[in-house]
């Protein structure tokens, strides 16, 4: 179902669905010999949601073998994408470590989903992370996490609100302080915003956010939306043969806007310094990148990273 400007959702519909499926692809990432990233909670978060064919299929071994046999190639291009997301959940894991050490003591998770960061990483003392969603959405992993007996491991503070709404002051009513450094994180939400909502995001966080302050993101995709249909058609096609519930078309939820600014570009023109670094090179540097794979010159279809520091 489209995006509207006032919709709504929960863990299980919309954009919602879109943090189980990739909460499921860092566990299927946790369970290989030589992962990349090591999440304890993602399986238990993704298989208690009760949705997400993509990646949940493969958590259970009995699916994961009628899938392999029905559709190989596919099987092929969920590999190509989990290394993708490890990559991802690895690079901003070590930005939020490199923060730390820097001495920032609170963190801002915008869209947090499933994040398990604040349960699952090690924190300095003092140290406050901010997780800005919907209500429903904080509720569900708040919930499962606690019925589980996990805890977090550092002061993690809810901040259920739609980033469309007045979510600066809603933040400082759970205590944020914009007189001290912030590590904000923007990992899997720019896609899911018009261009002049992105643009409109980071000036609110550069009006709270004190000198030395730093923000990172992950880029909108340049051309993901015939891929994404592609990869859904399949799944749709898969959870007929073999009974399984569906996901919503991810590319129904994304906005493709040809004038989207440039983030790096635009937080350097913004009081930030600013600088991207390549998915791609990444992969390659952490080896998660498949040069044989039929789409591996793809690489416009998966986003970016950026860090930037306040002036």
């Amino acid at each position: 179902m489209p995006r509207s400007a006032d919709d709504t959702w929960d863990i299980a519909t919309s954009v919602g669905s879109t943090a189980v499926t990739i909460a499921a692809a860092r566990a299927v990432e946790t369970e290989q010999p030589d992962a990349l990233i090591r999440d304890p909670y993602a399986k238990l978060l993704a298989t208690n949601a009760g949705i997400g064919v993509l990646w949940g299929a493969m958590l259970d071994p009995a699916v994961a073998a009628k899938v392999e046999a029905l559709d190989p190639e596919f099987v092929a291009d969920l590999a190509h994408i989990r290394g993708y997301v490890a990559v991802r959940t690895h690079f901003f894991d070590r930005y939020l470590a490199d923060a730390a050490a820097a001495g920032i003591r609170q963190v801002v998770i915008l869209a947090s989903g499933l994040d398990s960061r604040a349960y699952r990483m090690n924190w300095p003392d003092g140290t406050a992370i901010y997780e800005v969603d919907q209500p429903e959405v904080l509720a569900y992993k708040a919930a499962t996490l606690a019925e589980n007996g996990v805890r977090s491991s550092t002061d993690r503070r809810e901040v259920a609100i739609d980033l469309r709404q007045d979510w600066p002051s809603a933040l400082r009513v759970a205590g944020f302080d914009r007189s001290a450094r912030t590590a904000w994180l923007a990992e899997g939400l720019l896609m899911y915003l018009p261009a002049e909502a992105q643009d409109r995001l980071f000036t609110q966080i550069g009006e709270v956010s004190a000198a030395g302050s730093r923000v990172a993101a992950e880029t909108a995709p340049a051309r993901a939306q015939q891929r994404r249909t592609h990869v859904h058609e399949r799944v749709s096609k898969l959870a007929d043969e073999i009974g399984l519930v569906q996901n919503p078309d991810a590319g129904d939820l994304m906005y493709f806007d040809e004038h989207r600014a440039d983030v790096a570009q635009w937080l350097n023109g913004h009081g930030w310094r600013a600088q991207l670094w390549l998915s791609a090179e990444e992969r390659r540097r952490l080896g998660r990148w498949n040069d044989n794979h039929p789409r591996a010159d793809e690489q416009d279809i998966f986003s970016n990273f950026v860090i930037g520091e306040r002036l």
